[in-house]
């Protein structure tokens, strides 16, 4: 069963993207923000990373960034999901490594189909 990193500083959105995600047949780690994400990601390993962007503490891009550089999640599939659909952000999450953009709020269906098409 692949697993999954679910970042959101939204409790509401995190349940919701688990939710999908456990019905989808992932199991899910969740974290509160990008650096409890980064503390998680250093014990273990994940098939795919999905992050919000705007979060209190590390945001998502900055949290893509770091992931990148680490031996572990330099070919990881890293998925911004985000309230922001600016081009110039999508530009630096793609140069800080993501693998896509979406923008909330998600179709369930849409997610579980980008993930199947990144994940290994």
């Amino acid at each position: 069963m692949p697993s999954i990193l679910a970042v959101d500083d939204s409790t509401s959105m995190r349940q919701m993207v688990s939710f999908t995600l456990k019905n989808a047949g992932f199991q899910v780690v969740e974290a509160v923000d990008g650096l409890d994400a980064w503390d998680k990601a250093d014990s273990r390993n994940f098939d795919l990373v999905l992050t919000d962007h705007n979060m209190p503490r590390m945001d998502g891009i900055t949290l893509t960034r770091k992931l990148r550089q680490h031996p572990k999640f330099g070919r990881t599939p890293i998925l911004i999901l985000t309230t922001e659909s600016s081009d110039e952000m999508k530009r630096a999450g793609r140069e800080a490594g993501a693998t896509g953009w979406m923008v909330k709020p998600f179709d369930p269906a849409k997610l579980i189909e980008v993930i199947g098409k990144v994940i290994r």
